[in-house]
């Protein structure tokens, strides 16, 4: 039922790779459409990082091989991962489970 996926290498392995998790939907930041994009990597900050670094840095990051991208990525990724498992828990204490899940995956189911 994929509860197996929050005790698993998958945000560290995807961000390695260049896949960020948001609220909004996943980014291939690898992609040219980041290029000259200057806007933080996530402005809903679920880590140091985000408000830190640019998508186009980030990018340039991941083109040139740096080694800094793949960590600035992972703790995005692993921040956000906490952050959603947080809102899971209170979603479930408010018994509002089933319709945030919903809502959740087809948010978060989006390219960007």
């Amino acid at each position: 039922l994929g509860v197996d996926m929050f005790d698993c290498v998958m945000p560290s392995r995807n961000a390695r790779n260049g896949m960020l998790f948001t609220i909004d939907g996943t980014i291939n930041i690898k992609n040219e459409k980041w290029k000259d994009n200057f806007e933080v990597i996530d402005p809903n900050n679920y880590s140091f990082v985000d408000l830190s670094y640019s998508k186009a840095y980030l990018r340039h990051l991941f083109i040139t091989k740096e080694a800094l991208g793949r960590q600035i990525a992972t703790i995005h990724n692993l921040a956000f991962y906490i952050w959603l498992v947080k809102q899971a828990r209170k979603q479930i204490i408010e018994g509002t489970f089933s319709e945030w899940k919903f809502k959740m995956i087809k948010r978060m189911n989006n390219r960007l």
